[in-house]
């Protein structure tokens, strides 16, 4: 059975509940009520006539139960004096019946109790009689039974133009709520077979509104993720070719001896052979930290030590740049909860990646400060800064701004993504900030305790920004 079949089924059985009930009710309280309203205006008449015969007359004597339209025609009165059953007793002041109903004859006293449920009459403050109603014993005229009836009929017509509204609105709400159900599902099967463009409508605001909307974006990452992947399959395969095109030139012009195996020569195929194990090596970290499977060393250390020993190891090649570095830390800064290589490795990707872009004679400044909830560590260049459009794109794996560039200094492009991944699996933010002209500045956030070592995979998009 199809979801709207079971979604019609299940509102027009609630609604035939509903109007049942309410039916049923309806025609129970209207019989009922509409019973003893008529029963009250007769014995208030009744009572009314008896309190007027005798102030007119001081006496009961030959008083009779009025007929006709007081009597609604159903009373009975017209039969023998003797006769029981009927809805009315009357009684003098004395308890004394003389009118006779509810099984009590003339002459007889009404007990106590009857008494007691009696409604005793009086003329000017004086007990004249009692009254004894009996509903049980009342019977509607036809006239009035017609009316009931009536009134049942269009209790039931209600019910039944209820329950055909309930049958369309089911329909409807059924078709509201199963197309776009209908629509997921045949994007869905698209996605599953390859077709990762796919997009639904958003008709609501409601759960399936927010499902539609999450299937876009899920979509939308799906798509995005393969044309990446993609495009870092044929990013990787430029960047081996490279090298191995160099290597294989090489070995073959000295195999054919155009080259001759001198010092230079194989100092070049080793280059080329390290960047390829550079290359092959970052490709490594980067798996890794995708399958989550990057374990830390955590250890006590000084945001100070960490920031003077990237300077040592890249002052030599700033001296040949003739670029300034300066250290520029705040004084007790509290010792992170870090592994030391790792941070080192994304200072020394950020540090090479200022010395590539600061022209000579240039500074870079190294700090280290205070932050909310924890430490900020940055490397700041005075190069040429970064373009609006391509801020977005600088931690993207094999991106670089100029296409053109070689890879001699450029790169391989996986430097600052393998920076964010190591800085993210502490739980900690990296950002850049710049301005065409004015340099750039990469900034490192990072908590102060890490209280357990967590795979990468556990902590993106789950630690406090900076």
């Amino acid at each position: 059975m199809r979801l709207g079949t079971k979604l019609v089924l299940a509102f027009l059985s609630v609604a035939l509940a509903a109007v049942l009930l309410v039916a049923v009710f309806a025609t129970v309280s209207t019989r009922s009520e509409f019973g003893r309203f008529i029963f009250d205006q007769y014995q208030t008449a009744i009572i009314d006539e008896l309190e007027a015969y005798y102030s007119r007359n001081g006496t009961f004597a030959g008083f009779q139960l009025p007929m006709g339209s007081m009597m609604r025609g159903q009373m009975g009165m017209g039969g023998p004096p003797e006769r029981r059953g009927d809805p009315i007793t009357v009684a003098d002041a004395r308890g004394v019946v003389f009118i006779p109903g509810n099984r009590f004859k003339i002459g007889e006293i009404l007990p106590p109790s009857a008494l007691k449920d009696s409604f005793e009459m009086q003329v000017e403050g004086e007990t004249i009689g009692y009254v004894l109603a009996s509903q049980e014993a009342f019977r509607q005229s036809q006239a009035e039974q017609h009316l009931v009836e009536r009134v049942n009929r269009t209790v039931i017509f209600a019910s039944l133009a209820a329950a055909g509204l309930a049958l369309g609105l089911g329909l409807l709400l059924s078709r509201t709520l199963t197309q776009p159900i209908r629509e997921l599902t045949a994007a869905t099967k698209a996605v599953a077979q390859g077709d990762l463009d796919q997009q639904v409508e958003v008709r609501s605001q409601d759960e399936l509104g927010e499902l539609a909307r999450s299937f876009n974006q899920m979509s939308s990452d799906l798509a995005n993720a393969q044309m990446l992947r993609q495009q870092m399959t044929a990013d990787i395969a430029h960047e081996l070719r490279t090298p191995l095109s160099v290597i294989l030139g090489h070995v073959d012009a000295i195999e054919e001896g155009v080259l001759p195996p001198t010092p230079e020569t194989l100092h070049i195929i080793r280059e080329e052979t390290a960047q390829l194990s550079r290359l092959v090596e970052d490709l490594r970290v980067l798996s890794r930290a995708d399958a989550g499977e990057l374990s830390l060393t955590l250890s006590p250390t000084a945001p100070e030590e960490l920031l003077e020993k990237a300077v040592l190891a890249h002052r030599p090649l700033a001296a040949e740049k003739s670029i300034e570095l300066q250290i520029d830390a705040e004084d007790n800064l509290p010792p992170l909860s870090v592994d030391p290589d790792r941070i080192s490795q994304v200072l020394d990707n950020l540090l090479s990646n200022a010395l590539r872009h600061t022209p000579e004679g240039g500074s870079i400044r190294l700090f280290a400060r205070n932050a909310d909830r924890g430490v900020e560590m940055g490397v700041v260049d005075s190069g040429p800064g970064i373009s609006p459009e391509v801020l977005p794109h600088v931690f993207d794996r094999f991106y670089r701004a100029d296409t053109s560039r070689g890879r001699e200094l450029g790169g391989s492009g996986l430097g600052l993504a393998i920076a964010r991944s190591i800085v993210e699996s502490h739980a900690g933010r990296i950002r850049v900030e710049s301005q065409p002209g004015q340099g750039a500045a990469f900034i490192v956030w990072l908590p102060r305790v890490i209280k357990k070592q967590v795979p990468i995979s556990e902590n993106r998009g789950d630690s406090p920004a900076p």
